[in-house]
C-alpha cells in the first residue's frame, strides 16, 4: 500500500508510530508508539490500562476479542470446500487466547497472523489475497483497511521482547475485538 494513499486515512504521526514500534531499539519508545497507534482505533483510553499491565483489562479484551471473532468466523458464509477451515480457524483461536492468557506472546505472535489471514480470507474469498487488496480494503471499509495496514506493516518474524509483542498483539486485537 502506499504511503500516499494511507496518509489520506491517518496522520503522519501515526505512521511515524508503526515505524517506530517496528523498529526501535527500545521497548519505551514501542510503548509510546502503540499508545500513538491505539488512537487510530479510538482505544486511547484502553490502551493506557493495558500498557500500565492491567491484567482485568487484558483479560477483559481477549474475552471479547475470542467471543466476537467466534461469533464472526461462525457467521460467515462459506463454500463447502471452506468449512474445515472455519473448523482450523476456531481451534486455532481457541489456542492463541490461551496463549495470551498464559503471557506467552512470543508463541502467540505468528499465530496471530495466520488467524488474521485466514478470516480475512473467509470474509472477502480470493479478493483477500489480491495484490490491490490493502486498498481495496481501505475503500470499502477505511477502518478495517487501517487494522488490515497495521497487520500488514508488522512484521511476521520479529524477536521482540515480550513486552513489545504483546503491546503489537494487543493492539491487533483490540480492533477485532470491536469490529
Amino acid at each position: 500500500m502506499s504511503e500516499t494513499l494511507i496518509e489520506k486515512f491517518i496522520d503522519k504521526d501515526s505512521i511515524k508510530a508503526l515505524e517506530t514500534l517496528t523498529e526501535s531499539e527500545t521497548d519505551t519508545a514501542a510503548a509510546s508508539a502503540v499508545q500513538q497507534l491505539a488512537g487510530i482505533f479510538s482505544a486511547e483510553e484502553t490502551f493506557k490500562k493495558i500498557l500500565s499491565m492491567d491484567s482485568e483489562a487484558e483479560t477483559k479484551l481477549v474475552f471479547s476479542f475470542n467471543k466476537n471473532l467466534v461469533l464472526l468466523i461462525q457467521k460467515t458464509w462459506v463454500e463447502k470446500s471452506d468449512e474445515e477451515m472455519k473448523a482450523q480457524i476456531l481451534y486455532q483461536l481457541e489456542e492463541f487466547c490461551a496463549q495470551l492468557n498464559s503471557k506467552s506472546y512470543g508463541q502467540a505472535y505468528p499465530q496471530f497472523f495466520s488467524i488474521v489471514d485466514n478470516v480475512v480470507y473467509l470474509m472477502f474469498g480470493n479478493q483477500a489475497r489480491a495484490k490491490d487488496f490493502p486498498e481495496y480494503a481501505l475503500r470499502i471499509d477505511p477502518e478495517f483497511g487501517i487494522f488490515w495496514w497495521y497487520v500488514k506493516s508488522l512484521p511476521r518474524d520479529a524477536q521482540w521482547s515480550s513486552d513489545r509483542t504483546r503491546n503489537a498483539l494487543l493492539l491487533g486485537i483490540y480492533f477485532l475485538a470491536n469490529y
